[in-house]
C-alpha cells in the first residue's frame, strides 16, 4: 500500500496535526516505509503460535522477601549534611 500526499494530508487533519507542504513529501516517504514494514510483518509465518494478549500470561519467578538494612548505611550517609546515626538530620520545618 503506497500513501499520496491527499492522504497523508487528510491523516495529519484527523490527527489534528498542522502539516507544512514542504513536510508532506517527508512525511509520506516515511508512512509509506511503516506501512512497507507493516506489509513485510504480515509475511511471518505465525502457524501454530498462540496469540499472547499481554505480558500477564508469562510466568514471574519468584524469589523469598528478605528484610535487609542493605548494609551499606554509612556509604548512603557519606555525603549527608547533617546525620544523626543512621539517619539523616533535616532542619525543624513545623513549629
Amino acid at each position: 500500500m503506497s500513501l499520496d500526499a491527499a492522504t497523508v494530508r487528510r491523516i495529519a487533519r484527523l490527527a489534528r496535526i498542522r502539516v507544512d507542504d514542504a513536510e508532506v513529501e517527508t512525511l509520506q516517504s516515511e508512512l509509506n516505509a511503516i506501512l512497507g514494514y507493516v506489509e513485510q510483518l504480515a509475511e511471518v509465518n505465525v502457524e501454530g503460535i498462540t496469540p499472547l494478549s499481554g505480558g500477564a500470561q508469562m510466568a514471574l519467578r519468584h524469589r523469598p522477601d528478605q528484610l535487609s538494612d542493605g548494609g551499606i548505611a554509612e556509604q548512603i550517609l557519606a555525603n549527608a549534611p547533617d546525620r544523626v546515626g543512621n539517619f539523616f538530620a533535616v532542619p525543624k520545618v513545623v513549629e
